[in-house]
């Protein structure tokens, strides 16, 4: 893989026509650090939010040892890449074929669940062909907790009613080894109390089914650093998260874990996209909502941006833009507002950062695009919550944070 100083020197060496996609491995090696040695307990990489075995390895060199899959899919890649790793199954609801394979083939031990339906199959799915139930099974209770302190909303899908949670722990408690409770918050938590909430919720529902718990899994929605989005500083999250584990009714050796996404991978990737058309505010550039823009098209998701003009500078006045993407759909379309120098024009690259989480993982091949190289570079991402600077400018065309 090639390498490059940064943004510019990748679109000066390659004159990209197609979208180009930056990692920065450094800059996620400087995150998983950061969790491995200040979250109060364990630290899952959620894979979904971007299953590049680079990566994985990457977080796993720097102190990540357990990885939250969410499909047999995700398993197998985990397992293959990093052979040591824990693996736990968190999607609440799976295939039979899955849990068995992922239990008998890949070692997975821990398993999240919703239902009794879903207990029932995977002490099924883990029975031994001579007929011997597992017992080491390490389960997880998802609770439903609210997402209104967060961004996008996770609060419909999955979990059960705290009122509900009793019976269900109960049963679970009856055939697991070890048994956790574990809830999501919503991706992109923007105040600490979003966990004082949801573990309040944990503790009413522990408290009226009886059981011992030895796991608390508070999930994801740690945030990363958007336009108009700058989150309190990680480790305030970090502290009112262990005040308030410390003050459940749980085992005394009880474990803390967490499942950071976005937070582990949002500033390892970036992208450069070419301005093919501009029709007054509006830019078509070559990637967009069936590609790694996807969230700035489906969920008006805002990213920073700078300009990499083809000819010398372009003017230091911004406007704002909007963005249709390469596809002949009316859907392809982004709306920011993305603020870009005023004078931006066909020919020029655009720079769109911070899109490790989700964005690069996101790309399809629909309509005949989503092609373009992969390379590194050594420079800082355009945000981060890591490095202790608050308004990161890469240049004066990067949009301000605050």
């Amino acid at each position: 893989m090639h390498i490059f100083p940064d943004a510019s020197a990748v679109a000066g060496a390659l004159a990209p026509d197609e979208p180009v996609i930056l990692n920065r491995p450094h800059a996620a090696a400087r995150a998983a650090r950061f969790f491995a040695t200040k979250f109060p307990g364990k630290s899952l990489y959620a894979v979904k939010a971007n299953p590049s075995p680079d990566l994985v390895r990457v977080l796993w060199d720097n102190g990540i040892t357990h990885y939250d899959v969410a499909s047999i899919a995700e398993v197998r890649m985990v397992r293959a890449t990093l052979p040591d790793a824990v693996l736990c199954f968190m999607h609440p609801v799976k295939t039979a074929s899955a849990i068995r394979e992922a239990y008998f083939q890949h070692g997975v031990r821990t398993f999240s669940l919703d239902t009794l339906e879903e207990v029932e199959k995977i002490v099924a799915a883990t029975t031994d062909a001579e007929g011997n139930e597992a017992r080491d099974l390490r389960l997880c209770v998802r609770l439903r907790v609210s997402s209104e302190y967060s961004e996008l909303s996770l609060a419909s899908k999955f979990g059960i009613d705290v009122a509900d949670a009793g019976e269900l722990l109960q049963a679970t408690r009856q055939v697991a080894d070890w048994l956790g409770v574990c809830f999501h918050v919503g991706s992109q938590a923007m105040t600490p109390f979003a966990y004082v909430q949801a573990l309040e919720r944990a503790r009413a529902a522990i408290a009226a089914a009886g059981v011992v718990i030895d796991m608390v899994d508070v999930g994801g929605g740690f945030p990363s650093s958007y336009p108009g989005m700058e989150p309190p500083p990680l480790e305030d999250y970090f502290a009112i998260i262990h005040r308030h584990f410390e003050a459940l009714p749980i085992a005394y050796n009880a474990e803390l874990w967490c499942e950071p996404g976005r937070a582990l991978s949002a500033e390892y990737n970036s992208l450069i996209v070419k301005v093919e058309k501009r029709r007054g505010d509006e830019l078509y550039i070559n990637d967009g909502a069936y590609g790694a823009l996807y969230d700035a098209a489906h969920v008006a998701w805002r990213f920073p941006v700078k300009c990499i003009a083809r000819e010398g500078e372009r003017s230091g006045e911004l406007q704002e833009f909007s963005f249709y993407g390469p596809t002949c759909d009316d859907a392809d379309f982004m709306e920011g507002p993305f603020l870009l120098p005023a004078d931006i024009k066909a020919g020029d690259w655009i720079e769109v950062g911070m899109l490790g989480a989700y964005g690069a993982a996101m790309r399809t091949a629909f309509n005949g695009f989503g092609g373009g190289e992969v390379v590194m570079a050594e420079d800082e991402p355009m945000a981060s919550l890591y490095t202790g600077r608050k308004d990161p400018r890469i240049s004066d065309n990067v949009v301000s944070l605050r």
